[in-house]
């Protein structure tokens, strides 16, 4: 890659980082706050402590953010800090803005809250992740924890660790209400920040066991062109030794090697299952950052 081309790179993840923050603060100061919906993470807790003491959500959000940043300089080093340290101060700036000068626009429903609160926060999240960045807070510690622990995605992780603030928020609200709306909202959060992330499943993994091997495996080659691969295995009960199909299709040709192989030979066992990561030609790179 060019310098001209990295600058160009560095410069759109700047911008894609400053329009997540908009969303962002749109979620909490439009949806969220208004209806008392504490969203976990910093962000809940700031808006649980600013009905302590009302000096704003969003500097409350960037006080609390100063010790993680630190500990983030320490584990990360200062370029990815840096971009860290920008998407946190845009969020802090652009929550209190919009508390600020958008109130004619703040949803007082605590159902529209919850939904479009959690989408806007998880879009705005996903989209500064997928520019190597955090928005600070829990999203550091996440980082961390995805390192460690790479095989739990990474809106699990967040909704493991915004129970805890959830239940602060219900103890200082003492409102039972507003623990079991956070908790919806959380659910959602986690579900969209995976979507953004990994988006839905990526592929179907299909294996099937015919005594059609090589009539389906040529269609599928030449009527779908994806790749496929011969196991070789044996019947338990007949002894009998067969090859099997080894198959990793996009899902939406999935119905479409279902019907070859039901064309074929319908009495075919094939067994089709989601395969959520797939490295490899057509699919990702073995050398992608994992998120």
């Amino acid at each position: 890659m060019t310098y001209v081309e990295k600058i160009t790179k560095k410069g759109t993840d700047y911008l894609l980082i400053t329009f997540a923050a908009f969303l962002y603060a749109i979620g909490t100061s439009l949806f969220n706050d208004p209806n008392n919906i504490a969203p976990g993470g910093i962000t809940g807790a700031a808006i649980v402590l600013n009905r302590i003491i009302p000096i704003g959500t969003g500097i409350w959000f960037m006080v609390m953010n100063i010790p993680i940043l630190i500990l983030a300089i320490t584990k990360f080093g200062i370029r990815f800090t840096i971009s860290t340290v920008y998407a946190t101060v845009m969020n802090s700036i652009f929550t209190d803005l919009i508390a600020k000068y958008g109130k004619a626009f703040a949803v007082d429903d605590v159902i529209l809250g919850v939904i479009f609160g959690s989408v806007f926060v998880a879009v705005g999240i996903g989209i500064t992740f997928k520019c190597h960045a955090t928005t600070g807070g829990t999203d550091i510690i996440i980082k961390l924890l995805r390192i460690k622990y790479p095989h739990i995605k990474t809106g699990v992780l967040f909704m493991m660790l915004d129970i805890f603030v959830i239940l602060f928020a219900g103890f200082v609200l003492k409102d039972t209400k507003v623990v079991l709306y956070s908790f919806l909202g959380v659910m959602i959060t986690s579900y969209v920040i995976d979507f953004v992330l990994y988006g839905r499943d990526e592929a179907k993994l299909i294996y099937i066991i015919t005594d059609k091997t090589d009539d389906i495996t040529a269609r599928l080659l030449e009527e779908l062109d994806v790749g496929a691969t011969h196991i070789f295995g044996q019947g338990a009960y007949s002894k009998e030794e067969k090859k099997v199909i080894l198959c990793a299709i996009k899902k939406r040709l999935s119905p479409l090697a279902e019907d070859i192989v039901r064309e074929e030979d319908p009495d075919a066992f094939m067994i089709v299952t989601s395969a959520s990561e797939i490295f490899g030609e057509g699919y990702k790179s073995y050398f992608d950052e994992r998120i």
